[in-house]
């Protein structure tokens, strides 16, 4: 069973913050549900480069879902892939979602799983990058004073993508990505004044509530 949908898609523009527009798609593969103390783990994407998926996002999303109304039970990465080692070191770790279904086939692997309680596990991808950047400043400083002014601006956007597995029968259950964007500005006017478009929270914000009414859904 496969259904893909757009969950939602809104804009926000402040006036102490810059815009950001947010687009959240989900694609669902198999029914899902936490029972009694089952878990989730949330693993970032880790290439041991400069495109790993940054540990403050994947921290985001787990204390966004470790509260509110509806908690989900969380193993912390760490903890995850110490019982799982040593299939998550660097020279053997997966690097994509791809290569779970690899790591799965390893023996022993499964038999770790179900000792940990863990039910389902989703697999964090992307990053967020500057997409343009404009304008000018300058700033001077005198004996009678000093100051700056002009405007520079930056766009930014964020992308990301969790693909969620279902450990207990070791399929992919389905997949739900975020896509902001936004501008933030420095305006000098004397003292420069800050106006910052956070995309990559929006995404965060989205992502994290959308993955919990994936696997837990409305009650």
């Amino acid at each position: 069973m496969t259904e893909g949908k757009i969950v939602s898609v809104f804009s926000i523009c402040l006036l102490v913050s810059g815009c950001v527009s947010s687009r959240i798609e989900e694609s669902r593969e198999a029914l899902t549900g936490l029972v009694g103390d089952e878990a989730m783990v949330i693993l970032g994407r880790a290439s041991y480069n400069d495109h790993e998926t940054e540990e403050s996002f994947t921290e985001c999303i787990v204390d966004i879902l470790a509260k509110g109304d509806r908690p989900i039970r969380l193993i912390p990465e760490s903890e995850f892939k110490d019982s799982l080692y040593p299939w998550f070191e660097p020279r053997t770790a997966p690097t994509s979602a791809d290569e779970l279904s690899r790591l799965f086939a390893q023996p022993g692997v499964q038999n770790q799983i179900d000792q940990s309680n863990v039910r389902y596990l989703a697999w964090i991808d992307g990053d967020t990058i500057i997409v343009d950047q404009g304008g000018s400043m300058s700033c001077t400083l005198s004996t009678f004073g000093g100051g700056c002014f002009g405007m520079s601006y930056w766009e930014q956007d964020a992308s990301y993508e969790a693909s969620i597995w279902d450990l207990q029968n070791l399929s992919a259950a389905g997949q739900i990505s975020a896509d902001a964007n936004g501008t933030s500005y420095l305006a000098g006017l004397v003292v420069p004044i800050p106006i910052l478009a956070r995309p990559g929270n929006a995404a965060c914000k989205g992502l994290a509530n959308q993955l919990r009414d994936f696997v837990v859904g409305d009650e």
